[in-house]
């Protein structure tokens, strides 16, 4: 299991032809948070011209909808949705808000303004993978830590942390596709001499070589 999401929150905004686009986006684990966040910005910009949005739940990208918000059919929702998909982005929501400035921009720059507003609104909030991981812990004595470092290193394995008391315990959190590999190299590393421990499987957000719990 392992897709793509935006790591929290994020907004940019720029001018086109005296019209003032504000992207937002919102990383949701459900319609129901999606909602809330697309109500929010609603309420925070009343006065705005559009608030058009678009939104994308679930691991498989089951759940899709998007509104134009009084802008010409298809000039706005479905080219959010577009960027998200291009992106492979889900359990998200982006907002893109639009101030008239006066001057008419036509169904194709209008088309390219809120898909500018989509793209850097998910830049702003940070693309993230989501992936099934898995906490292992190895305790061993202090002779053996720096041994361990190096492959962890030579391997690019992430250390978590590191416990200093009658013995070493080094923590690392990894995808699960790899815990049979790191438990096997450790092992032969240590001749079996460490003691390796493993909590329950979860889901969790990753960044480069590194899991996190909850960004």
């Amino acid at each position: 299991m392992s897709y793509t999401t935006v790591r929290n929150y994020g907004e940019d905004r720029f001018i086109e032809k005296k019209s003032e686009f504000i992207g937002y986006a919102k990383r949701c684990e459900n319609e129901e948070e999606a909602k809330a966040f697309i109500n929010e910005i609603k309420a925070m910009h009343k006065q705005a011209t559009h608030n058009c949005y678009a939104y994308v739940i679930g691991e498989n990208m089951g759940i899709q909808r998007y509104s134009d918000d009084g802008e010409p059919q298809g000039t706005a929702g479905i080219p959010i949705l577009e960027v998200m998909k291009k992106s492979n982005v889900t359990d998200c929501a982006i907002v893109v808000t639009r101030y008239y400035g006066g001057i008419l921009l036509g169904a194709g720059g209008l088309t390219r303004a809120y898909t500018k507003g989509a793209s850097i609104a998910i830049k702003a909030a940070k693309i993230v993978e989501k992936v099934k991981g898995q906490k292992l812990l190895f305790t061993m004595e202090y002779d053996m830590l720096g041994k361990i470092q190096y492959i962890f290193n030579e391997k690019n394995w992430h250390i978590e942390d590191i416990e200093y008391t009658d013995k070493v315990v080094l923590s690392t959190i990894s995808e699960v596709s790899i815990v049979e590999e790191i438990e096997k190299e450790i092992i032969e590393a240590s001749s079996g001499k460490i003691i390796i421990s493993k909590e329950d499987q979860d889901i969790y957000f990753k960044e480069e070589n590194r899991l996190y719990k909850v960004i």
